[in-house]
């Protein structure tokens, strides 16, 4: 197993002074006292060496062969292998001896070790994930942490702004729309100003019932259509909605200056270029054109 900069090899008497000792005045360090011999330590060693970088440098690991570190074992009166003694701010603290499930080892270092602070790029898809299965507030809460690191990242204010319009603060998510100073992402801020838009347009129409029966009693009610497709986009009901857009489009492509086509467009913008809904309906539209 190769060393890293969280994971090395203790040579000498001085050198556990400083790099175990002296290095867990600003980070916990967890000793591994072993030897080639023992079979039970080089199995627990790559369990140690995983759990050590995933902190990410808020632990350390010290290896100790203790068939040549002979002074520092009598020291610490290890009588058995493997033994995991962990140091903090100068002293053992805690530790084990004898091998031991990876759920212990974590349960052990939990009181003394601080979790590594998550990637913002892990914030971000897990807000997105959290959005797109409906659980807007943990989205929230995710991309406020976001966002009081690096309030300038476009993509997090993006979404926080999808949040807030699915709450209903249509005023307070444009405002976040118009802190996106990035050109990095504009067809995602293209896709959120158009529910922004849709979210708006549904307060000035007719309630999605009454427009169910006036197609009921009209198939060919090109007003209603449109309009119930407004009311299932400002509901993320994207694949009736697009089906709808495309119907009245391929019927009347003149209707309101061809608002259904600019509406499939925008609606492209806003699930965006990968989504399977866009790939089909991309590819409808095109047929309808040519």
């Amino acid at each position: 197993m190769n060393d890293t900069p969280y994971i090395f090899e203790v040579s000498g008497a001085a050198a556990f002074e400083q790099l175990v000792v002296e290095n867990s005045f600003h980070k916990p360090v967890l000793v591994d006292f072993w030897a080639e011999w023992c079979a039970p330590c080089k199995a627990l060693m790559p369990l140690l060496a995983k759990i050590t970088e995933e902190f990410q440098g808020e632990l350390l690991l010290a290896k100790v062969n203790c068939d040549i570190e002979q002074d520092i074992v009598a020291r610490f009166g290890i009588r058995s292998l493997p033994t995991v003694v962990l140091f903090k701010d100068g002293q053992p603290v805690d530790g084990f001896a004898g091998a031991q499930p990876e759920s212990a080892i974590r349960a052990m270092l939990q009181p003394h070790v601080q979790a590594p602070a998550a990637p913002q790029a892990d914030l971000l898809e897990t807000a997105q994930a959290a959005f797109t299965e409906g659980r807007i507030a943990d989205a929230e809460t995710l991309l406020k942490q976001l966002l009081g690191e690096d309030n300038e990242n476009a993509a997090a204010l993006i979404l926080y702004a999808r949040c807030l319009a699915e709450r209903g603060e249509l005023g307070e998510a444009e405002a976040v729309l118009g802190a996106v100073k990035s050109d990095e992402h504009k067809q995602a801020l293209a896709g959120a100003r158009a529910q922004l838009t849709f979210l708006r347009q549904v307060a000035e129409l007719p309630e999605a019932a009454d427009l169910k029966s006036r197609l009921a009693a009209n198939a060919q009610d090109d007003e209603a259509a449109y309009q119930l497709a407004i009311h299932q986009l400002a509901r993320q009901q994207y694949e009736p909605a697009l089906e709808a857009l495309l119907q009245l489009f391929v019927r009347n492509r003149s209707y309101a200056d061809g608002l259904p086509h600019k509406t499939l467009l925008q609606v492209f913008d806003l699930l965006g270029t990968d989504h399977p809904l866009v790939t089909l309906y991309r590819r409808k539209l095109y047929q309808a054109l040519y």
